[in-house]
C-alpha cells in the first residue's frame, strides 16, 4: 500500500532467501484476513487497532533504518500521504466489513481486482490506453467475479460480502495510483508510517466509543497486535527487504498469492471449503492479478 518504486541499497539478501523473506511477507499479508475474522469487534475497532499497533511497528522499524519518519518530509509529501491515509482507511474499513459479512475468501477475492480498478481508473481519469494485456486483465477478473459470488441476490450475505470487497478493492487501487504517482521513490516505511498514523487518527473517534462501552477481550487485543505488528509492519518490512535480492515484477508476483494463502487458511480454521465455481473465479482472479504484477508492480500491499 506504498508507493510502487522503493529505493533499496545495493543487494544484501541472496535471491533464494529473498524468495523465502517474500513469501513469508505474502503469508503475513493473507492472515490479515484470518486475524479480522478472529476478532469479535466492528470494522472501525479492527481498523484502529491495526493502525495503532502498526505506526509502533514502523516507528521502531524507521529508527533501525536509522531514518526518521521525519527525514526529507515536505508539506506536499505530507499532503499525499495524508490524503493517501484516507484511502487507505477506506480501504481497510471496507475490507474487514467484507470478511465479517461474506468470509474471508469472498473479502479477499473481492479486493484481489483491485489491478482491473486500475486499469479502467488509468484508461478514465489519466487517458491511458488499454493494451491488450489490460484487456486480458479485466476480461480475467470480470470472469472470476462473475463465477466467486454466491447469487445476484442482494439479500446474500456472500454478495453483499463481494461487493464490500470490490469497494475494497477499488479504495485500494486509488490509493495504489496516488502512491505512483505522488509518492514515488520515497521511503516505503517512512510513508506507511504516516498512512497508518492517518488511519488511526481517522477511525480513533468511531473505535474508541465502541472500546468503552464494549472493550475487547485479551485474546482480541493479542489478535490485533499480532495483525498490526506482523501483518502490517513486519509484512511490510520483509517486502521492502524482499526487494534486495528480486525484482520488484518477482516480488509482486508472489505477493500476489496472498489471497491462496488466505483462503488456504481460512478452509484449515474455520471450514470455509470453496466450491469448486469458487475456486475456477478465484484462479481466474489470482492470474489476473499475477499477469498484472508480470507487466508493472502496481502498487507495494498489505491489507
Amino acid at each position: 500500500m506504498l508507493a510502487s518504486n522503493v529505493s533499496t541499497h545495493s543487494s544484501t539478501l541472496g535471491h533464494r532467501n529473498a524468495l523465502i523473506v517474500a513469501h513469508v511477507a505474502a503469508v503475513l499479508f493473507g492472515l490479515t484476513g484470518i486475524l479480522g475474522a478472529l476478532i469479535h469487534s466492528s470494522a472501525s475497532v479492527i481498523t484502529f487497532g491495526r493502525a495503532a499497533f502498526a505506526v509502533l511497528a514502523l516507528g521502531a522499524v524507521a529508527q533501525l533504518q536509522k531514518r526518521g519518519v521525519f527525514h526529507r518530509l515536505n508539506w506536499r509529501s505530507f499532503g499525499i500521504m495524508a490524503l493517501s491515509g484516507v484511502m487507505l482507511t477506506s480501504h481497510w474499513v471496507s475490507f474487514f466489513i467484507a470478511i465479517k459479512v461474506g468470509g474471508v475468501a469472498v473479502a479477499t477475492l473481492g479486493f484481489a481486482s483491485f489491478p482491473a480498478f486500475i486499469a479502467v481508473l488509468d484508461l478514465l481519469v489519466f487517458r491511458e490506453r488499454i493494451g491488450v494485456r489490460e484487456s486480458l486483465l479485466l476480461l480475467l477478473v470480470s470472469l472470476g467475479l462473475v463465477l466467486v459470488v454466491p447469487s445476484f441476490d442482494l439479500l446474500d450475505q456472500g454478495t453483499v460480502g463481494l461487493l464490500w470487497g470490490l469497494a475494497s478493492g477499488f479504495s485500494f487501487a486509488l490509493l495504489a495510483i496516488t502512491n505512483r504517482r505522488g509518492l514515488q521513490g520515497m521511503n516505503a516505511v517512512q510513508v506507511a508510517f504516516w498512512q497508518n498514523l492517518t488511519v488511526a487518527v481517522l477511525v480513533a473517534p468511531f473505535a474508541l466509543d465502541t472500546l468503552l462501552v464494549h472493550g475487547l477481550s485479551h485474546s482480541d487485543w493479542l489478535y490485533l497486535a499480532m495483525l498490526g505488528i506482523f501483518c502490517t509492519g513486519l509484512s511490510q518490512y520483509l517486502f521492502v527487504k524482499s526487494l534486495e535480492g528480486l525484482e520488484a515484477r518477482s516480488a509482486g508476483m508472489i505477493i500476489a498469492l496472498e489471497p491462496v494463502y488466505a483462503i488456504a487458511c481460512a478452509w484449515w480454521l474455520f471450514g470455509e471449503q470453496p466450491s469448486l465455481r469458487m475456486v475456477a473465479g478465484a484462479a481466474l482472479i489470482i492470474l489476473a492479478t499475477v499477469l498484472s504484477a508480470w507487466g508493472k508492480l502496481t502498487a507495494e500491499q498489505v491489507h
